[in-house]
């Protein structure tokens, strides 16, 4: 009888991903980050388990927007849990008050829901203009390389 692999905590390997959202659609960018961020683009992927890696998406406030009517039609809500507290923003507004919340919403509902989902979410990093602070995650050290070289 075959088993079913499930991988360990100590084979799971994590690297870091940085995309541009620069003119790039808004659900295209989306489903490319939560693949990453569930692992899927691994051979090791357990639907079960965190196997995914990190994002960090960079100019989120220029993402691209398809459809004609979309930047104003596309409603944002949320409720502050009050009687009469249902708050709602269109797209275009929100893309000038909070950008990396349109993409952090759309990524989220590509997530389960449920702990494994919080626990992958807590992955991603988003940013709305080019500066982003893992810029030591991303660094690959050129003088080892080339000292090694005779």
């Amino acid at each position: 009888m075959e088993r079913t692999y499930t991988p360990r905590a100590s084979d799971i390997k994590r690297t870091w991903h940085l995309i541009d959202a620069t003119g790039v659609p808004l659900g295209r960018v989306a489903t490319q980050v939560a693949t990453l961020l569930r692992g899927k683009h691994k051979p090791m992927y357990a639907p079960h388990m965190d196997v995914g890696d990190y994002v960090v998406v960079i100019n989120a406030a220029q993402v691209g927007i398809t459809g004609k009517g979309k930047p104003l039609d596309k409603m944002y809500y949320h409720h502050s849990g009050y009687p009469g507290g249902l708050r709602s923003m269109n797209l275009q507004k929100t893309l000038v008050k909070f950008p990396e919340r349109v993409l952090e919403r759309a990524v989220r509902g590509m997530l389960p829901k449920n702990s494994l989902g919080r626990a992958v979410f807590r992955k991603l990093h988003v940013y709305p203009g080019p500066q982003h602070p893992h810029h030591a995650q991303f660094h690959v050290s050129t003088a080892s390389t080339e000292e090694s070289k005779p």
